[in-house]
């Protein structure tokens, strides 16, 4: 015999099989940015006030991560850029938003957008150009 528990149990787990209720997932079909190192080494190449001689630069590929509410695939780098006298900056984390697969925004407050990222070295951002 089923105690008053598990009669609970079984008929609150009856209630929500197979209702058809969903939780709305906007934005939830975002496209992967098939182009985001382009976009990236672009986006540096005008966002560092010296893109030339960037050092210890790494990128963390875009993976889906809630941003705003929203899913949207997130990207992170590091970077050690060099200042307009040319001494270089320290190490800085950015987390690059992007939206319907194109580049949207840098975000600085990376702690919850990076945390548990695996980084790889990103060459070509060492060896941009003005």
């Amino acid at each position: 015999m089923l105690g008053p528990a598990a009669l609970l149990a079984l008929a609150l787990a009856g209630c929500g099989a197979g209702s058809g209720l969903t939780v709305p997932t906007e934005g939830a079909n975002q496209p992967f940015p098939q182009n985001f190192r382009a976009e990236l080494l672009a986006f540096y190449k005008t966002y560092l006030t010296n893109p030339v001689g960037v050092r210890e630069a790494a990128l963390a590929e875009p993976v889906l991560r809630k941003v705003g509410g929203r899913p949207r695939y997130v990207a992170c780098v590091r970077y050690n850029a060099r200042q307009s006298d040319g001494r270089l900056r320290g190490l800085q984390e950015q987390a690059v938003v992007f939206v319907d697969g194109r580049l949207d925004r840098a975000v600085d407050d990376t702690e919850e957008l990076c945390g548990g990222v695996s980084y790889a070295p990103f060459a070509d951002l060492e060896k941009l150009t003005r």
